[in-house]
C-alpha cells in the first residue's frame, strides 16, 4: 500500500461519517413522504406491524447503500484528481 493510499484512509472515514449523516436525514424525509409520519418504526416497537418495520428497514438500507456508494466514489474520484492516484482497488474486474 502506498503512502497516498494510507493518507486517504482518514478522509475515507470522514466521508463515511458525513455520508451516514446525509443518508439518515434523507431517509427521514423519504419516510415522511411515504407514510406522513416523522419517525420510522424500529424492530422492537410492539405497536408496529411486521410490514411497516420491514418496509422501513428496506428503504433505509437502500438509501444508506446508495448514499454510501456515491460518497465513497465521489471522494475517491476527488482524491485522484488532487493527488493523481486512485486510493482504492485498481485491479480489473473479471466480468464474470
Amino acid at each position: 500500500m502506498t503512502v497516498n493510499k494510507l493518507l486517504y484512509r482518514p478522509l475515507g472515514l470522514l466521508f463515511g461519517v458525513l455520508g451516514g449523516a446525509a443518508a439518515s436525514a434523507l431517509f427521514g424525509q423519504v419516510w415522511k413522504v411515504i407514510t406522513g409520519t416523522k419517525e420510522a418504526p424500529t424492530a422492537t416497537q410492539k405497536d408496529r406491524g411486521w410490514g411497516e418495520v420491514l418496509l422501513a428497514a428496506a428503504v433505509q438500507g437502500a438509501i444508506f447503500g446508495v448514499v454510501r456508494a456515491a460518497i465513497d466514489r465521489g471522494g475517491a474520484a476527488g482524491y485522484e484528481k488532487v493527488v493523481g492516484e486512485w486510493p482504492g482497488d485498481t485491479n480489473k474486474h473479471d466480468g464474470k
